[in-house]
């Protein structure tokens, strides 16, 4: 249980959206005539942790991304942070912004995330400097070199594919995003990595998918709708 901290979610929508292939951002798509977003502020605006949300955004999208929060029943604060060129500029634009204890970071491409999962995560800042939603592969996972021949394969059991949220002690977070601003991440957990802390995985399940193609709309539906 978390006692006397402050959290702050930040739900990232400043990619690029390549691979959606239309030419917009996917996180301003309808599913059942609620965009993406409204989806993931809804989930972070409704749990009883969250004190604070952050949206980071491409100042482009900035009148879009006004008018789904003006659409919506809000009762925490929210604010606005323009993203920077890839999402570890843009996760530490959100995370210099606020003062709160605890970061709990998210894509807003993720819809389908559940109230378990937001909590599991901060909760587990009492035991953990960072944790991560994740699920096991289903799959058998090959280690290749720069020319595509195998070096190892991974133990299915203990390889899991990432997903958000991921949350964070704040103050390790932004010292570590500053620490190593010159190397090249993928994610947040990669920093506490590289900085000796351990990241505790929580098991969520396959219905958390992040829209990333166009006919992942589809799928997200029939779970958003069960």
């Amino acid at each position: 249980m978390i006692l006397n901290k402050t959290v702050t979610g930040v739900i990232l929508v400043a990619g690029n959206s390549t691979r959606f292939g239309q030419n917009r951002n996917k996180n301003f798509e309808l599913i059942n005539g609620k965009s993406i977003l409204s989806y993931s502020i809804s989930a972070f605006n409704n749990n009883k942790y969250i004190d604070n949300i952050i949206i980071v955004i491409k100042q482009d999208d900035r009148e879009n991304v006004q008018k789904i929060i003006d659409e919506q029943e809000i009762n925490k604060n929210i604010d606005i942070v323009i993203g920077g060129a890839s999402r570890q500029e843009s996760v530490y634009n959100a995370i210099k912004t606020t003062i709160s204890d605890i970061v709990i970071i998210h894509d807003g491409a993720r819809p389908a995330i559940k109230q378990e999962y937001i909590n599991k995560s901060i909760e587990e800042m009492s035991n953990f400097k960072g944790a991560t939603i994740g699920v096991k592969s289903k799959d058998t996972i090959k280690i290749t070199d720069d020319n595509g021949i195998v070096i190892n394969s991974t133990n299915r059991s203990n390889t899991y594919v990432i997903q958000t949220p991921q949350c964070f002690d704040r103050e390790i977070l932004l010292s570590l995003h500053e620490k190593y601003k010159d190397t090249e991440v993928t994610d947040d957990c990669m920093l506490l990595e590289k900085g000796g802390y351990e990241v505790k995985i929580i098991e969520g399940d396959y219905t958390n998918i992040k829209v990333t193609t166009y006919s992942d709309m589809n799928i997200i539906k029939e779970f958003l709708n069960s």
